[in-house]
């Protein structure tokens, strides 16, 4: 096997062994689940970061094609305990870094304590510690990746479903999930995907009956086209929004957004109703929250964890957001109905949302 260094901005360079040869660099973060590793690494949200598995092996289940979430790996490298060969040899087929042999405990742990930071990857033959600190040294904040929409969006729409009898989501595409676009079809919706930075023109002539914002990657200040759309039409259309998605609606009706330290992503994230009570568990994936919803959202679910929002409800408009992913592969499906509501909506009815409290 060739030797393999991972530096950290933490100041630490760890060995293990080399899985897939390459040099990366990216933002180091972690996932907490233990299935569900193809669906991980298809997802768009993932783009221009470093992946490390917690669990401590990966690939035992082999690599199927009709489970992925896109049409390529989006993280930079891939860090493991172990990793099999079936998965390994995906990781080189796709030319992207893998290492394993890591204490991910420790990963773990530094990026918990220190929260969510920069990393160098070298892996080959003739691979160097200074190798992968060089790459560290190249390496950018999430913030500064202003053009990340464009490295993971279509770039033409595309219509899903166009045969299909129910309503027509203009669903603009910042890192979308394939699963989204799955769970809006077995629903017999017509699905136009846009491109990351469509103009209102282009949205306007598919006469929608919803406006949907999806998932993706990096800091939801850098989507302005995506926030000026929602702006455009949340007067006139019903707006919906996932992870991403919905710190971008957020965004665009006055709530401001910010960087988690280091975020949640995993597949048991426990979720709390405040109209109802119940607590679901949820998949995630994202490193920035909404901080603060601003005056035309309200607050309808937080994370147990740490109470951050986790859903939101338009006040006067009608808008729906979850910041995790109801359409979650391969599970939990606790939370799949968020679709049904989406398109309760454009049905030009919304849910019945829990009454507001009068000023005292």
């Amino acid at each position: 096997m060739n030797p393999a260094y991972v530096a950290l901005e933490s100041g630490h360079v760890l060995e293990g062994r080399g899985r897939a040869p390459g040099t990366a660099r990216g933002e180091l973060v972690f996932t907490t689940a233990y299935t569900g590793y193809e669906e991980s690494l298809t997802d768009p949200s993932y783009e221009e970061q470093v992946l490390t598995f917690s669990y401590p092996l990966i690939g035992n289940y082999g690599v199927r094609e009709e489970r992925f979430e896109s049409d390529r790996v989006h993280p930079r490298a891939v860090l493991a305990r172990e990793l099999t060969d079936d998965v390994a040899d995906w990781l080189r087929s796709e030319n992207v870094p893998a290492v394993d042999h890591l204490d991910t405990r420790d990963v773990v742990t530094d990026v918990r304590e220190g929260g969510a930071m920069k990393c160098g990857i070298a892996v080959g033959q003739h691979a160097t510690p200074d190798d992968a600190i060089a790459e560290l040294e190249r390496c950018e904040a999430m913030s500064d990746h202003t053009e990340i929409g464009a490295q993971v969006s279509v770039e033409e729409t595309t219509v899903h479903g166009a045969a299909n009898d129910g309503k027509t989501v203009a669903l603009v595409d910042c890192g979308v999930k394939g699963s989204i676009i799955d769970s809006l079809l077995a629903r017999d919706a017509t699905v136009h995907v846009f491109p990351h930075d469509a103009s209102a023109a282009d949205v306007a002539a598919v006469d929608p009956d919803v406006l949907f914002i999806s998932n993706g990657p990096g800091d939801p200040a850098n989507y302005e086209q995506a926030v000026t759309l929602v702006e455009t039409f949340v007067e006139e259309l019903p707006v919906a929004g996932i992870c991403l998605g919905q710190q971008i609606v957020a965004r665009a009706l006055g709530g401001t957004t910010e960087k988690m330290t280091f975020g949640h992503r995993g597949v048991n994230q426990p979720v709390l109703d405040l109209e109802s009570g119940q607590v679901v568990m949820t998949t995630q994936n994202h490193g920035y929250t909404v901080e603060d919803p601003g005056e035309h959202l309200e607050v309808t679910q937080i994370n147990v964890n740490d109470d951050t929002p986790e859903g939101l409800d338009g006040i006067e408009y009608d808008v729906i957001t979850r910041q995790y992913h109801p359409e979650a592969n391969p599970g939990p499906e606790d939370t799949l109905d968020f679709f049904d509501d989406v398109l309760a909506m454009g049905n030009g009815h919304s849910r019945t949302r829990p009454a507001i409290p009068a000023d005292d």
